[in-house]
């Protein structure tokens, strides 16, 4: 059971937190300090450094959350079906289930808002970037063992998580670029780019008309 001292230290890391994500879209990243954090919280800079190792932890935390949330969910995805769709579930359930994940910290729309920060912010861009190749590995590893397939000598798992993760970048790109920022434009491109994949591989590209 979750102690006294336990639920203080993580409702202060949740403070910071919110607090940092706020400066970040409101301010930008680059023009808010740690000291600027900690004084909106009203503890220390030394405090903040307890809970974060810099600016571009906290920056990223949200992230992290999610794809932590999106990597249990394709874990659990049933044993029959196709790596591929077990991807495709998975990332749709954790659109689906995002409030639930990020709300208990900031609103869904300040989360987005941080996809765009990080985007225009080429440091965090190019951090993000190297976290995902790390997620990739991860979840190449995990298609690996569902499928009962040794990772050092079959490449279809990477092939299978590169190909999937290309579509969600591209996604991600599109739909900063449409100015459409909910929840619902990112879902929507989500489930109709990965329906595009099939067609696109097989050969099939008749004209593409956007819904």
């Amino acid at each position: 059971m979750e102690t006294l001292r336990e639920r203080k230290k993580q409702r202060t890391r949740e403070a910071l937190l919110r607090a940092a994500i706020q400066l970040f879209t409101t301010r930008g990243y680059e023009r808010t300090t740690v000291d600027d954090i900690a004084d909106t919280v009203g503890v220390s800079q030394r405090t903040f450094f307890r809970y974060f190792a810099g600016k571009e932890e906290a920056a990223l935390a949200l992230d992290a959350m999610t794809v932590a949330n999106f990597v249990d969910a394709v874990r659990a995805r049933p044993p029959h079906e196709a790596p591929l769709e077990a991807l495709r579930q998975a990332v749709l359930q954790g659109w689906d289930t995002l409030h639930e994940v990020v709300e208990s910290v900031v609103p869904v729309e300040r989360f987005l808002g941080m996809y765009r920060v990080i985007e225009s912010t080429p440091v965090l861009l190019a951090a993000h970037l190297r976290r995902s190749v790390e997620v990739e590995e991860i979840l190449a590893r995990l298609l690996a063992d569902r499928e009962g397939l040794d990772l050092a000598t079959d490449p279809r798992p990477r092939l299978t998580v590169a190909v999937f993760s290309g579509v969600m970048r591209v996604t991600e790109r599109q739909w900063l670029t449409d100015g459409d920022f909910s929840l619902e434009a990112m879902r929507e491109l989500t489930v109709s780019y990965l329906e595009l994949l099939g067609p696109a591989l097989t050969g099939n590209w008749a004209p593409y008309t956007k819904t």
